[in-house]
C-alpha cells in the first residue's frame, strides 16, 4: 500500500511544531544555566557579606577596647600587660590590663558589649539578605539578557547543523562563483533564502580580496613607474657614453655624476620597498626597550644641525624625563623621515621645530614642525599612502614611501599621527605614543 502523502499545510504545521519543540528544549536549557549562574551569584554575595560582617564585628570590638583604654589611661600604654581572664563560661570572660607587677588597672566584661555589637552586625546582615531578596528579580533579568545572544547563536547553529543542501544548491553555488571575474565589481546572488548566510559571508570575503587585489596592483604599477625613470636616465647616459663619452671629458663627467645620482636614488627606493615588503610579511622584527624620548630627540636635533646647514633647528625639551616602550632604532628612523621631509619642503632659512611632551591624559608625544609649503586638506588624508605625492610636492625629489614607512613604524608602536597643515604656512606632525614608567636601559620581553 502506498503511503498517504501529507498536504503542504500539514507539512508546514509539522515543521512549525518541530521548530517550537526545539525552541522549548533550548529555552529549558538556558533557564537551567541561568539558575546555576544565579545560585553562584547568590553564594558569592553571601560569602562576601559574611566575611565583611565578621571583619566589622572584630573591628568594632577592637575599637571599643581601644576606646576604653584611652578613656582610662589617656593613651595606649605598650608597657602594660593585656590578657583575657580564664573562665569556663563565655558570659564571664573579661579583658584585663595590668602592670608588670601584677596590679590590675582595668577590667572589662566582654559579653554585654559583644551582645550589642553582635546585634548591630546581625541587623546589618539581615538588611543584606533583604537586599539579595529584593534584587533577585533584577539580577535574573540581567543574567537572561547576558545569555540572550548566546541563546540566539545556539539556535542558529542548531538550524545550520540541521540544514541539508541538495546537489542542486551545490551546483547553484558553483555556477555563481565560476561566473565571477577578479576585476568585476559584481557580488554573488544565489536568490535562495537558505543560502543567504553563505551569500553574505562570501560577498564580504570577495570585497576584502578585491581591495587587496587593487592595492597590490596599484603598488606594483607605482613601483614600476618609479623605477622606470632612473633606469631610463641611466640607460640614456650609458648610450651617450658609448657614443661620445670616450673622447669628451665633459660628457664623461656629466654621465658619471648622473648615473651615480640615479643609481643612489634607485638603491634608496629598492631599500624602502624591501622594508615595506618585510613589514607586510611580518618579517620586520622590533626589539622593545625603555627609550628616553628626550635623549632620542636630542640626538636627532644634534644630527640635523650637523647635516643640514640651510635651516635653523630648535628643540623644545621638557623638564621631566619621558620614557616609552619602543624600538629605539625604528622610532628614530621614523623621526628622521619626518625631519628630512620638513627640511625638503622648507625653503632655506625656514625654521624647523622639534618637541617632546605629554598630552592631558598622560600619553607621550613628539612632533616636528616646519615653515614649508604645507598641504591642502584633501592631501592630508592621503599623505601616508604609498607613492602618494601632492601636486605641489612633485617638483621635489622623493620616492613617496618615507611617510608610509614612518606610519608602519608608529602603527607597530600602537601610536597615531596628528597632522596640522596649511598651504604656504607649514606643517606640524605630532606622534602620540603610550608613555612607560621605567628607567633608561630597562628592557622588556
Amino acid at each position: 500500500m502506498k503511503k498517504k502523502q501529507k498536504n503542504p499545510k500539514q507539512k508546514q504545521k509539522d515543521t512549525k511544531r518541530a521548530k517550537q519543540g526545539k525552541m522549548n528544549v533550548q529555552t529549558r536549557r538556558m533557564t537551567s544555566i541561568a539558575r546555576k549562574m544565579h545560585r553562584s551569584w547568590i553564594g558569592k554575595k553571601l560569602g562576601l557579606y559574611v566575611g565583611m560582617d565578621l571583619l566589622l564585628f572584630v573591628l568594632l570590638f577592637a575599637g571599643w577596647i581601644i576606646d576604653r583604654e584611652l578613656v582610662c589611661f589617656g593613651e595606649i600604654r605598650l608597657d602594660y600587660v593585656r590578657r583575657f581572664a580564664e573562665t569556663q563560661y563565655l558570659q564571664n570572660v573579661t579583658y584585663v590590663v595590668q602592670e608588670g607587677t601584677g596590679k590590675i588597672l582595668l577590667e572589662l566584661a566582654l559579653y554585654p558589649t559583644a551582645q550589642v555589637i553582635g546585634a548591630v552586625v546581625l541587623t546589618i546582615f539581615v538588611c543584606q539578605l533583604l537586599n539579595i531578596c529584593f534584587s533577585y528579580g533584577s539580577e535574573e533579568r540581567k543574567i537572561r539578557k547576558i545569555l540572550a545572544p548566546i541563546d540566539e547563536i545556539a539556535l542558529k547553529a542548531d538550524e545550520l547543523s540541521k540544514m541539508t543542501f541538495t546537489e542542486e544548491k551545490y551546483q547553484q553555488i558553483e555556477e555563481a562563483i565560476s561566473s565571477l571575474q577578479p576585476e568585476d565589481a559584481d557580488l554573488l546572488s544565489f536568490g535562495d533564502a537558505d543560502l543567504q548566510g553563505i551569500e553574505a559571508a562570501m560577498n564580504n570575503l570577495l570585497i576584502r580580496m578585491r581591495d587587496s587585489y587593487r592595492q597590490q596592483a596599484r603598488f606594483v604599477n607605482d613601483a614600476s613607474h618609479e623605477l622606470r625613470t632612473p633606469i631610463a636616465v641611466i640607460q640614456g647616459y650609458a648610450n651617450m657614453l658609448a657614443r661620445w663619452g670616450r673622447e669628451d671629458e665633459k660628457v664623461l663627467d656629466e654621465s658619471i655624476n648622473a648615473i651615480q645620482h640615479e643609481s643612489d636614488h634607485m638603491q634608496h627606493l629598492v631599500e624602502q620597498l624591501l622594508f615595506l615588503a618585510r613589514g607586510d610579511s611580518g618579517r620586520q622584527k622590533l626589539t622593545m626597550t625603555t627609550v628616553s624620548l628626550n635623549d632620542m630627540m636630542q640626538e636627532v636635533y644634534e644630527e640635523s644641525l650637523m647635516i643640514d646647514e640651510n635651516h635653523p633647528y630648535h628643540y623644545q625639551m621638557p623638564e621631566e624625563k619621558i620614557y616609552i616602550r619602543a624600538d629605539a632604532a625604528m622610532l628614530k628612523q621614523a623621526v628622521r623621515i619626518l625631519v628630512d621631509n620638513a627640511a625638503k619642503y622648507t625653503e632655506n632659512g625656514g625654521e624647523i621645530l622639534l618637541g617632546v611632551g605629554r598630552t592631558g591624559d598622560g600619553r607621550a608625544w613628539l612632533q616636528v614642525q616646519d615653515a614649508g609649503i604645507g598641504m591642502a586638506e584633501k592631501d592630508v588624508a592621503q599623505m601616508f599612502e604609498r607613492f602618494f605625492r601632492a601636486d605641489d610636492a612633485r617638483r621635489f625629489q622623493g620616492t613617496g614611501l618615507g611617510l608610509s614607512i614612518a606610519k608602519w613604524i608608529i602603527d607597530k608602536h600602537h601610536g597615531h599621527f596628528e597632522v596640522l597643515s596649511r598651504t604656504q604656512l607649514g606643517t606640524r606632525i605630532r606622534v602620540v605614543l603610550e608613555a612607560e614608567k621605567g628607567t633608561e636601559g630597562q628592557s622588556y620581553v
